[in-house]
């Protein structure tokens, strides 16, 4: 019942994404490619969220200590499995996120932007000064500043609640949207079609609902951590309409469907 109460107050965010126009618009290559080279750090940046729920519901430290939230710790071990480690089209085992990356390269996507912002990660950078420098649409900027700045607060029922309503919850409707336009366009994108595939298959079926279990368990039937849930996720889908947004206004066809 609790779920349902939030999942009613959503709908009309989630309504404005699946209806966007943004999934009728792409559907030449130049399309595909620019979209891809700006959704890719949504693709890396929700991992983050993903992880951080690892390390908080299970236990990642030695001496190893049983979990405060077993229920919830089974769930995201499980989504994180599928995650990072599930089968990309040619059976090889690799990250939803590198499944991305190879789709990018099968349309001819730029892929530097994104690899060297993870380089740099790695050469040390903070996160924050790294969003902050990086030469980045403001609103894929915003998105990613959200992320960080959520996962900073360390409220899991907040971070629990943007992962599922704002992420996962999501993506079967929208990838399902943009699948029926690219088929329909008879475009030849086997690694996309299947990554595509995969999340609506994957998030519709095992990951969406488990997320919703995981939030049941972390808001404990608390009013006030179920209002903030909402109010993150109310905001979490209000930066995911302004990526849409941004995307479409770059988009470099001008043929409507």
């Amino acid at each position: 019942m609790i779920m349902h109460g939030i999942e009613k107050e959503l709908a009309p965010y989630k309504k404005i994404l699946i209806d966007h126009p943004l999934y009728k618009r792409i559907h030449a290559v130049e399309d595909i490619r620019l979209f891809m080279e700006q959704h890719v750090f949504a693709v890396w940046d929700f991992m983050s969220l993903v992880k951080k729920l690892q390390v908080e519901l299970t236990c990642t430290q030695l001496p190893w200590r049983p979990s405060a939230h077993p229920t919830a710790g089974r769930l995201i071990n499980e989504i994180v499995w599928g995650e990072e480690t599930d089968l990309n089209k040619d059976g090889e085992i690799m990250s939803h996120f590198e499944m991305y990356l190879q789709s990018m390269e099968e349309v001819g996507a730029n892929t530097a932007p994104i690899k060297d912002f993870i380089a740099q990660l790695d050469q040390g950078t903070a996160i924050e000064e790294l969003i902050a420098s990086a030469s980045l649409p403001d609103y894929v900027s915003d998105f990613m500043s959200f992320t960080f700045s959520t996962i900073k607060e360390n409220k899991l029922h907040i971070i629990a609640a943007v992962f599922t309503f704002g992420r996962e919850d999501l993506i079967p409707d929208m990838f399902i949207e943009m699948v029926k336009n690219l088929r329909n366009e008879g475009v030849s994108l086997h690694h996309l079609i299947y990554y595509l595939d995969r999340h609506i298959e994957v998030d519709g079926d095992e990951h969406g609902p488990m997320a919703l279990k995981m939030m049941e368990e972390l808001c404990e039937g608390d009013p006030i951590k179920i209002q903030e849930a909402i109010e993150a996720a109310k905001k979490a889908l209000e930066m995911r309409i302004l990526l849409w947004d941004g995307i479409l206004s770059q988009l470099p066809s001008t043929v409507l469907i």
